[in-house]
């Protein structure tokens, strides 16, 4: 005598290639941080090509990158998103100071002081920026531990 199993419908995630929004991410941490990195220098080139210092136009795709970021990376490599947000700021700044410092600072400012400057002035896009990575990356957690669901969320 055999015992049957119910049929049970699977959930969207368990079927093949169907995944959620926090499951999809598959890129290796390095080349999310490379892009990462890429897309900041860019986003301050424009800007810089619209402005002579760094403005709302950086401000907000500094953010979204940091999202994307989050979104983009594999699992195994969530920690090097996780701090990817602050250093990559403090890279894109010190570079402007280095080439460009009145776009961060003023021009008589020394190289420190140019770079606590902008760091200070961005301060907000920074902060912005590294809470949505890392609440990306807790949700990604949390739906890659329940099968692509948040619970208590969705």
């Amino acid at each position: 005598m055999s015992v049957s199993q119910p049929h049970t419908r699977p959930r969207p995630s368990q079927t093949a290639g169907a995944r959620t929004l926090w499951e999809q991410g598959r890129r290796p941490g390095r080349g999310v941080a490379l892009l990462s990195t890429t897309a900041a220098l860019a986003l301050a080139g424009l800007n810089l090509s619209l402005t002579d210092e760094l403005s709302l136009v950086f401000d907000a795709g500094f953010v979204l990158v940091c999202l994307w970021a989050a979104l983009a990376v594999r699992p195994r490599d969530f920690f090097v998103v996780g701090v990817l947000p602050p250093l990559l700021m403090l890279s894109t700044v010190t570079l402007l100071a280095l080439v460009a410092r009145g776009a961060v600072a003023d021009e008589v400012d020394s190289l420190v002081q140019a770079v606590v400057s902008g760091l200070a002035h961005h301060a907000g896009p920074l902060v912005a920026g590294y809470s949505l990575a890392l609440l990306a990356l807790a949700l990604r957690q949390v739906a890659l531990r329940n099968s692509g669901r948040l619970r208590g969320f969705a």
